[in-house]
């Protein structure tokens, strides 16, 4: 029947193209245009809005070509009407196909042209790496050897070519000191680099593995890199492979002598380092330093006396070698063991009593023997210890034994130690060495008892006899202390002073005394006689009174044991007249200002006796020059000067210098003299001041010279010495600081030479044309003398001109005035000038930096104008900074050029000149119809202005709500809809919200034309689509809970439900449920939404609840039903379903065989199913939408009574069995594009058909999940033939 209808229909199509010949052959000839080029390569990431490629076409004519899209995926392109340049509207993506098919129709204006254009997308790099699984743990034995595989890592990336390709890599390892021992592969191997150790390193590891791809690019020249990374804990598992080992080393301990046998003396342990096995431990004694005394316990290491114990027989500390065995053999087959020491010290107790020894040597116990008297010397009235020869011991350990002294003579000694342990030294100690006088007694015998602290009864006595030895113990000893003697200066050799002797009472020491004079020094004047004492000169020439009169010398007398007496000598040394006076300088200096009077002293002294007249002196002056003008006191030696002293009166050649004679004389007899001389300087003293030589001064010098001479002024003074006759020059007024004056000598007198400061350059221009300097000479005593100095500054032209202040300039933005908008003025102080204005630069700043700009030209007269080839715009540039240089044509001397730049700001105003932009977005709104009332935000847009100020700011209107349902049919709303501005920084946002409660059963979406104004009245608008999600998606939970619970755990419910099943959820209600069904719990009414426009139906939310992977965790929060279904989860059984898949396959290969006749028949239908379908269907594309074509009965967009197999590529088997109808097919379908038989389509019954429900697999939208399933046919041969075309109609059936 279907066969029929198409013939029927191509042949009235072949009447018709008769008739359109004929008609034709009566006009003129006009061919169509041509498609030169069907297929074209495109980008996935060129950006909206750019040109993707040009539809190549051409007209034999030569007539104008217009181009339109009609079909296809037109949703993502827009076509220039005159140029036929495709741009791109929607963001493409190669990962949801590799082509597109887009209807382009070429028309010259009389015939249209329609092809079919394939766009072939090239892959941009736009995924990510994703890992199999979300982690890789695993266990690894410490022993495993290095280069070892422990596991492998995959993932995939969606992209292609080398986007593809996926590199792994380690980024860190925790603990960071583990990251040497691990590598990766590049084929994802994880590799043991090192030894692991459970004990010495870490016992886990956590690995951050890292997958980058090899990176990718298409549209943009830049080369993008993903990456993604996976964690591994890697646990160390631990073996036996460390022998034990002893904690709490080292070990010591101690038990008492004669402690019963069986009582635990000690404890040790050890461990199995090998943590995570932990073996038991099995303790043995291997060896002893005395056998038999103790054991020990083999499960808890207990040491336990065996035997008895006997300090005395064993020592004070017994050592024994304890070894710990592991019960289990380790990785190598043996006993792992360890051992250790133990040392346990005997307690001793105190069963012996003292005893005293003579020991032969000390070290050696064997040379002791016992013993009752001892004997020992000592040295009258010496110090320190006597040796006796004793030892006291005691066998006990711990023995404390007092030793004390008695006898007559006890007190005289003491015995040390007074306190002694089990072995010790006796000494006795020389107490009372004055007792010990062998003269007096020579013999002395005391008692030695020892007592044992502890236990008194045990003591012993011993007696010891000291024999005192006889000592030189006197010296010699003179009668006087002190002996006085006198002797004249000069005596002969051998002159006896006196003779001393001295006695010593010992009887070893009569007659052996000798005699030495102290010191030796003395020893050059006097010596004695040794043995007589006698004192005689030994030096005449030395002996003088006038270098040393009293001598003091010590006269020591010795025995024969040179023990010493002494006594003191002063000997006393007599005058004699041998010594002429002594001036106590060579030579007097005296200073004397002129006019002044002179008071010198002179002094001498006589080295005689002073008390005779051999050292009285008398002072007197010897005849010269000028000896007439002084006079001396005989006795006292002061000299003055007679009459008044004048410096100009002497001699000039002796420069004030006047010199005398001075005699000094004793009265000895014969008298004895001494001459001095005295030289007095007479100094001058400053009476005159400076003179000048003219009485005034005049100089002039040109402006601009630095340092330039002026001229030179000169005086003299008229004192003698330099002193005073020394001339400085100053400037004291006048100068202004311009001038320095630096003085020179000149013959008699002084020059002062003026220049003009090295750093001040004169100015003629200056109010400082001419100079009155007062110049002052003075000498060092500061007497002065002043000139006036005139100096006249002669002009030079030599001024840098400068810039006047310029004040900010304002221009508005497109002006295109020709005057001049602002003007550089200057100044030059020279008379004579002329300025000219130079460009140094011109800036603008642009979108807040600095850039070079050209908007103003600058005239020579400083005008500046606008660039008439230039147009400001505020939106680009806000402000002009014009920086100019002055210059002075006339300028002699230095720079020409002002020294600074002026700077002229020009301000750019702005003008309302730009209307709002909307801002694009991706974001697809949706709205639950039933959860919208009055306020609630449904949208929102976005918007700027780039003008400023008032001018940019945003007022959002709604214009128009129309509302178009699934069968495209629009409808007027009113104002359902109002906006809300709002301002975030520069950006205005227009919030979209609702003016009453939407209704619930309307299927579609709402149109909503919105307008920005800005507050000049310049505005724009757009259309917003939004999605509505009607009530047949509304879902019903019910929970095991009581309403209390529910809402308490809503966020966790929530989350559950998102986490499941990957949509928004939106609860309207929580409430008790119908009364009807008698049942307990809550019920809660939600809509699941997705962030593209679908939503999930009670089923598909049933299905996704039931998922074994969320389930437990909602069924924890009380979930029981979703709307009267029961959600369960089943058991999985393997067999029982490979038997079901057998059976099941059996069933269908049946089925396949019995409907194998209405094949053709069905396969109709379905098209003719497909067709309605997508009557209904419409393109859902506007600025804030990317999701492409809306397909009606589907979860894409809500709508019903459509097939859901659009968008893909079709199996040709699908749409029939019949190999012959395939390319029939594709035609027919291809002719959906055309609106030719729209009317013959309305008239057809729909056609309905059972839902199929085999197995999808997982996909991030329901939409994509359907159609996927839709699309291929299981078991065919054929490859997935088919095209895209998501605009079709039914109008071509």
């Amino acid at each position: 029947m279907m066969s029929l209808m198409w013939v029927a229909k191509d042949m009235a199509g072949i009447t018709g193209s008769i008739l359109l010949l004929c008609l034709i052959s009566l006009t003129n000839a006009n061919t169509s245009p041509t498609i030169n080029k069907l297929s074209y390569e495109v980008c996935e990431d060129i950006p909206i809005g750019e040109i993707a490629f040009t539809v190549s076409a051409s007209d034999p004519e030569g007539n104008p070509l217009t181009f339109s899209i009609t079909g296809g995926d037109q949703a993502y392109f827009v076509i220039n009407r005159d140029s036929g340049t495709v741009s791109v509207k929607n963001r493409l993506d190669r990962e949801n196909g590799d082509t597109m098919i887009l209807r382009v129709d070429v028309s010259d204006g009389a015939y249209t042209t329609s092809r079919n254009l394939t766009i072939i997308l090239n892959d941009a790099n736009d995924n990510k790496p994703i890992f199999e699984k979300p982690s890789y743990d695993c266990d690894i034995p410490e022993t495993t050897p290095p280069n070892t595989l422990l596991f492998r890592v995959r993932a995939t990336d969606a992209d292609t070519s080398s986007a593809a390709v996926i590199k792994y890599a380690i980024d860190e390892v925790t603990p960071t000191d583990g990251f040497s021992l691990f590598s990766i592969t590049t084929k994802g191997e994880v590799m043991l680099n090192g030894r692991l150790n459970y004990t010495d390193l870490s016992t886990f590891y956590r690995l951050k593995i890292n997958a980058t791809d090899g990176g990718g690019q298409c549209h943009y020249d830049k080369t993008d890199f993903f990456s993604s990374v996976v964690y591994s804990f890697v646990t160390v598992v631990d073996e036996a492979d460390l022998d034990p080992q002893f904690i709490g080393l080292p070990y010591t301990g101690t038990v008492k002598e004669n402690t019963e046998v069986g009582v635990s003396v000690f404890r040790v342990t050890a461990i199995d380092r090998d943590i995570g096995v932990n073996d038991d431990i099995i303790y043995s004694i291997e060896h002893s330093t005395a056998d038999g005394l103790f054991r020990i316990s083999e499960d808890e290491g207990i040491i336990y006396v065996q035997s008895n114990i006997d300090r005395e027989n064993v020592s004070d500390t017994v050592t024994l070698t304890v070894k710990a065995t592991e019960s289990k053999t380790n990785i190598h087959g043996d006993f792992a063991n360890t051992t250790t020491e133990v040392r346990i010290n005997i307690i001793d107790i105190n069963d012996n009593r003292p005893e005293f020894y003579k020991c032969g040597d000390p070290e050696d116990v064997r040379s002791c023997v016992l013993a009752s008297h001892f004997t020992g010397e000592v040295f009258e009235h010496s110090l320190g210890s006597v040796f006796i020869n004793m030892t006291v011991r005691d066998k006990d350990r711990s023995a404390n034994t007092k030793l004390s002294l008695d006898g007559s003579d006890k007190e005289v000694f003491s015995v040390e130690p007074a306190l002694a342990r089990s072995d010790s030294i006796v000494q006795l100690l020389v107490k009372q060495p004055q007792q010990l006088d062998f003269e007096e007694k020579n013999q002395m015998v005391l008692q030695v008892i020892a007592v044992d602290q502890e236990d008194t009864n045990f003591r012993t006595t011993a007696t010891v006899t000291i024999l005192i030895l006889d000592t030189n113990d006197n010296s010699p000893k003179f009668l006087k202390d002190t002996y006085k003697l006198e002797v004249a200066e000069h005596s002969p050799v051998g002159t006896t002073l006196a003779t001393i002797t001295a006695v010593d009472p010992d009887t070893m020491d009569q007659g052996n005394i000798t005699y030495i004079l102290l010191p030796e020094s003395i020893r050059l004047y006097f010596d004695v006689e040794p043995d007589t004492g006698t004192v005689y000169v030994k030096n005449e020439t030395l002996l003088d009174r006038e270098v040393r009169s009293l001598y003091s010398a010590t006269l020591q007398a010795r025995d024969s044991e040179g023990k010493p007496g002494t006594t003191v000598l002063e000997i006393t040394v007599t005058d004699i007249n041998d010594q002429p006076p002594v001036f106590n300088r060579d030579t007097y200096l005296a200073f004397v200002a002129e006019g002044g009077q002179l008071e010198l002293k002179i002094e001498a002294t006589d080295a005689d006796d002073p008390n005779t007249e051999n050292s009285q002196i008398v002072y007197a002056i010897m005849p010269s020059k000028y000896s007439s003008n002084f006079t001396i006191n005989p006795n006292t030696g002061v000299l003055r000067n007679k009459n008044e002293l004048d410096r100009e009166a002497l001699d000039p050649e002796l420069d004030g210098r006047i010199e005398l004679n001075i005699t000094a004389t004793d009265k000895g007899s014969p008298p004895l003299s001494s001459i001095v001389k005295v030289i007095i300087n007479v100094e001058d003293v400053n009476d005159n001041v400076p003179e000048f030589e003219a009485s005034s001064y005049k100089f002039s010098v040109k402006e601009g010279e630095k340092g330039a001479f002026v001229g030179s002024v000169e005086a003299q003074d008229l004192d003698q010495t330099t002193d005073f006759d020394r001339i400085s020059f100053s400037i004291i007024d006048g100068s202004f600081g311009s001038f320095v004056i630096r003085t020179f000598a000149a013959g008699q007198g002084y020059r002062g030479n003026i220049t003009v400061d090295p750093d001040i350059e004169l100015d003629y221009e200056s109010t400082h044309k001419h100079f009155k300097l007062r110049v002052e000479a003075a000498d060092l005593a500061q007497k002065t003398a002043e000139v006036w100095v005139e100096v006249d500054v002669l002009d030079v032209n030599d001024e840098r001109p400068e810039f006047n202040p310029t004040a900010p300039v304002t221009v508005k933005e497109n002006t295109t005035i020709s005057g001049a908008v602002g003007h550089f003025t200057g100044k030059d102080k020279d008379g004579n000038h002329s300025l000219i204005y130079q460009l140094e630069s011109m800036e603008c700043r642009c979108n807040g930096s600095l850039t070079p700009c050209n908007y103003f030209i600058l005239e020579p007269t400083g005008e500046v104008k606008l660039n008439p080839e230039q147009t400001m715009d505020y939106e680009n540039c806000t402000q002009v900074l014009v920086e100019a240089r002055v210059v002075d044509e006339y300028t002699e001397k230095g720079e020409n050029d002002s020294v600074t730049t002026g700077l002229m700001e020009i301000i750019i105003e702005d003008i309302n000149d730009n209307a709002p932009e909307f801002i694009y977005s991706d974001v697809v709104f949706v709205v639950v119809s039933e959860t919208a009332s009055k306020g609630t935000p449904i949208a929102e847009v976005t918007a700027i202005d780039l003008d400023s100020g008032v001018n940019r700011q945003i007022e959002f209107k709604v214009t128009q709500v129309h509302f178009e349902d699934i069968n495209n049919h629009t409808s007027d709303m009113g104002m359902l809809f109002e906006a809300v501005t709002t301002q975030q920084k520069d950006i205005y946002v227009g919030i979209i919200q609702s003016t009453e409660g939407l209704k619930l059963t309307l299927k579609g979406k709402y149109l909503v034309t919105v307008s920005a104004t800005d507050t000049g009245g310049l505005s724009t608008s757009t259309v917003l689509e939004i999605f509505t999600i009607d009530d047949s998606y509304k879902v019903e939970l019910k929970f095991g809970l009581s309403k209390p619970e529910v809402e308490q755990n809503m966020g966790t419910i929530i989350r559950e439900l998102t986490t499941a099943t990957m949509a928004s959820v939106q609860v309207v209600s929580v409430g008790s449920p119908d009364e009807s069904r008698d049942m307990s719990g809550t019920t809660m009414v939600a809509y699941f939404v997705y962030s593209n426009g679908t939503a999930l139906n009670s089923i598909e939310v049933e299905k996704k609840l039931s998922d074994p992977e969320h389930f437990p965790s909602l069924a924890n929060l009380g979930l029981m039903y979703i709307g009267n279904s029961v959600v369960q989860i089943q058991e999985v059984d393997p067999i029982k379903f490979i038997l079901l898949g057998m059976v099941g396959g059996l069933i269908i290969v049946a089925a396949v065989l019995t409907t194998s006749l209405l094949c053709t028949r069905r396969n109709y239908r379905r098209k003719l199913k497909a067709s309605k379908a997508m009557n209904s269907a419409s393109m859902m594309v506007s600025d804030n939408q990317k999701s492409g074509p809306v397909v009606p009965g589907t979860n894409k967009y809500t709508m019903e009574g459509a097939n859901p197999v659009i968008n893909l590529l079709y199996n040709t088997a699908i749409l029939d069995t019949d190999d012959k109808t395939i390319d029939f097919d594709k035609v027919s379908l291809n002719s959906l594009d055309s609106n030719d038989l729209a009317i013959s389509v309305k008239d057809m019954k729909p056609i309905t058909e059972e839902e199929e429900n085999d197995e999808l697999p997982q996909f991030v939208q329901p939409l994509d999940a359907v159609l996927a399933q839709q699309g291929q046919k299981k078991g065919s041969s054929n490859g997935p033939v088919g095209f895209v075309n998501p605009a079709f109609s039914t109008t071509d059936l």
